[in-house]
């Protein structure tokens, strides 16, 4: 930089040339780097790994869910179970609390008194 009058600051003016017959332009070109292929390669596993994991993972959850799906449902068999049987229980009740009038009233049956043995004569095979 040239002094002008001892100050850095003032540039001085420049000569404008005299009618250019062309104009010089400048073209900026950005050439995008290509990878080599080993780094391609090793992004390609590792993204190959990370899917693998996260599908491992998404499997078990999948399984886990399935197992409490059917754990459930067997809970809901189970209590569905114990329902039907505690009915089977009473209509069992009822029926061998009815079973010695309707024999008295259909077929006869009479009771025998709680005092008397009753003997049965045994059977002999030849």
């Amino acid at each position: 930089m040239a002094y002008t009058r001892g100050n850095l600051a003032v540039q001085p003016k420049r000569k404008e040339e005299a009618d250019r017959l062309y104009r010089q332009k400048t073209k900026v070109v950005t050439r995008r780097m290509v990878l080599p292929l080993q780094e391609k390669l090793l992004y390609m596993l590792t993204l190959g790994v990370c899917v693998l994991v996260a599908a491992a993972l998404i499997w078990r959850y999948v399984h886990i869910y399935d197992l409490n799906k059917q754990a459930q449902e067997l809970d809901q068999h189970i209590s569905t179970a114990k329902k039907q049987i505690a009915n089977y229980q009473m209509e069992k009740q009822n029926l061998e609390q009815t079973v010695a009038q309707r024999a008295k009233e259909n077929l006869g049956f009479v009771a025998p008194d709680e005092n008397k043995t009753i003997y049965i004569a045994e059977k002999k095979d030849n």
